[in-house]
């Protein structure tokens, strides 16, 4: 009522027993509703405002979200509105539809809802836009089923038609009705037995020994149809499902930062315990138990040994668990076996910075 700022205890002591104080009470007494009713609409005000404009929609914990608000010394006091706990006051706003609120072991979270109408027409127009990508995504993919359907069975009624013998009639040569030659099939030579050969290599072979005669440099075996639409299609889920973070909670990561702490982390592993606006991490050191606020260009993932638990962090299989089959250090890159996921049972062979060893304690 006064909008006095008191120094301290005894200051509040004597401003409540000055005149000027004794007037505004008494003014208060006459309509106490309306004053109440007044703060309190100026408080709620004030809190939504520092909502949408220092949070928007995140999710935040309510006691930390009141904090910043009281960080103001000009705010409006909760003790002069209808409210007598924060907790009150946060199921207000859920009731309301104002804010999105849970209670959690760790105490009530809450999230702004955005009404704006021109914030709801943008967000409207990019699910109409995702929804018809997806649209889109799903009858490519069908199509290209399809088309690998159709692929395998020609390529089996080609098969097929190779080793079938075919029936050829016996005729007379023009002009000679007397005479019919035959002939007959000479038994054929046995098969010397080949070599193996590695995939993607073709050999040529003559009528003779041929013992010192130049092999042919080796070709590259064209891809199929079939082959080449599955090589189009996983091309396709690489560029749609690859982005510029990779960070995720539950994996152990390895520090590359020299100047923390002196150094003291350098190349120490560490598991990601909370991502922080998508591109920071909270990694517990795994030595001694210190957390460590880091950024993930500063990070890099870790490879565990062949049958150890790894998240696919990027790309197509991105949020993936696998397994390791094998390890390919000349080419850096690690195959897998996915365990979880869409893709269940596929292997799959993925780089090493798009595969992150799991925390499974």
């Amino acid at each position: 009522m006064c909008q006095k700022q008191c120094r301290d205890e005894n200051g509040f002591k004597c401003h409540c027993l000055s005149e000027s104080h004794q007037r505004q009470m008494l003014v208060f007494a006459d309509n106490p509703t309306q004053f109440m009713d007044e703060y309190s609409e100026t408080f709620e005000k004030d809190f939504i405002e520092m909502m949408k404009h220092r949070y928007n929609e995140k999710r935040v914990k309510a006691n930390d979200a009141y904090k910043e608000f009281i960080a103001d010394r000009h705010h409006q006091h909760m003790n002069s509105t209808t409210w007598q706990t924060l907790t009150d006051f946060v199921i207000y706003l859920g009731r309301t539809g104002k804010c999105k609120v849970d209670q959690t072991p760790k105490g009530w979270f809450m999230s702004f809802i955005n009404r704006d109408p021109e914030v709801i027409a943008r967000r409207e127009q990019i699910e109409k836009k995702e929804k018809l990508e997806r649209a889109d995504e799903d009858i490519a993919e069908k199509s290209i089923a399809q088309q690998i359907k159709m692929a395998k069975q020609a390529e089996g009624e080609a098969g097929l038609a190779t080793h079938r013998s075919e029936a050829t009639d016996m005729l007379r040569s023009e002009g000679d009705e007397s005479k019919v030659v035959m002939t007959s099939l000479a038994a054929p030579k046995k098969a010397e037995p080949l070599k193996a050969k590695p995939m993607g290599m073709s050999f040529s072979s003559s009528g003779g020994g041929g013992g010192g005669e130049a092999k042919k440099p080796a070709e590259k075996r064209k891809m199929s149809a079939m082959e080449e639409m599955i090589f189009k299609n996983e091309q396709s889920k690489e560029k749609k499902a690859r982005r510029d973070y990779w960070l995720c909670e539950g994996i152990i990561v390895k520090c590359m930062n020299k100047s923390i702490c002196d150094g003291v982390y350098y190349k120490r592993k560490g598991v990601v315990r909370k991502v922080v606006e998508t591109f920071t991490g909270v990694v517990k050191m795994l030595d001694d138990g210190v957390k460590i606020k880091i950024d993930q260009d500063q990070l890099e993932t870790v490879i565990p040994n062949t049958g150890g638990a790894v998240r696919i962090v990027n790309g197509a299989y991105r949020d993936a668990e696998a397994v390791v089959k094998s390890i390919d250090v000349d080419n850096f890159c690690v195959k897998l076996e996915i365990t979880q996921g869409p893709y269940r049972g596929q292997t799959v062979q993925v780089d090493y910075e798009d595969a992150c060893k799991l925390d499974k304690d």
